[in-house]
């Protein structure tokens, strides 16, 4: 069940993204399956890039504060994983400025009218602070895992998928559908609920290279 008091246009993309974010995880998955080790795809950075660009504009048609926040930071970090593999440079360039300056810019114009990015995102009729904070933390322990996964990989050398990120993953995510099923945000729920799954197999591959002495991640 989807919310019908948001508009259609608010809706689809939310769907657009969710079904992005479903996609890479997908495309992952069946890549690490058919290596029997967790893969990171270039395509799965690509596919997260326009995901997160999306959705990050839904959050704010949507006034969620803690989907904007996680965006804003996961997003350059999928930046940084496409470079790594070698794509982001194959990019049209003025695609590349467009896609690096266009958040920054949209965060500065949100601080400059403050009052009005409060009242947007803060401000709203029957949603407690205490739901706001719980959700923005689910976020951010869900981001973290591309922090802890970008500062692995810039160690190594290269974009790698490391095993504690699915478990991050996998304790973001259920904090995530908590927050949605409170708020009623049918998107989260459904998307997170299709991601525990993929989360939950890519740490049973990890555990198991490891019991075999395999490597538990690859390029």
């Amino acid at each position: 069940m989807i919310d019908i008091q948001l508009p259609w246009y608010v809706i689809i993309l939310g769907l657009a993204a969710q079904a992005l974010f479903s996609a890479r995880i997908l495309v992952q998955w069946i890549a690490s399956e058919r290596a029997k080790k967790i893969l990171s795809p270039t395509v799965f950075w690509k596919i997260s890039m326009a995901a997160s660009f999306i959705f990050c504009i839904y959050g704010w048609l949507r006034n969620d504060f803690s989907i904007i926040f996680a965006q804003l930071i996961s997003y350059y970090i999928y930046i940084w994983n496409i470079d790594a593999k070698g794509a982001w440079k194959r990019i049209n360039i003025f695609l590349r400025i467009i896609l690096v300056s266009l958040p920054v810019v949209a965060a500065l114009w949100s601080v400059m009218d403050w009052d009005y990015t409060y009242r947007h995102l803060f401000e709203q009729d029957g949603l407690p602070v205490w739901l706001i904070i719980f959700g923005t933390v689910g976020q951010i322990i869900f981001t973290l895992r591309f922090v802890y996964q970008w500062l692995y990989s810039r160690r190594r050398g290269e974009s790698l998928l490391p095993l504690t990120f699915w478990v991050i993953s996998l304790t973001g995510s259920l904090i995530i559908v908590t927050y949605g099923i409170m708020r009623h945000e049918y998107i989260l729920i459904i998307s997170h609920s299709a991601g525990i799954l993929s989360y939950a197999r890519n740490i049973m591959i990890g555990l198991g290279n490891r019991q075999g002495g395999l490597p538990s991640t690859g390029s």
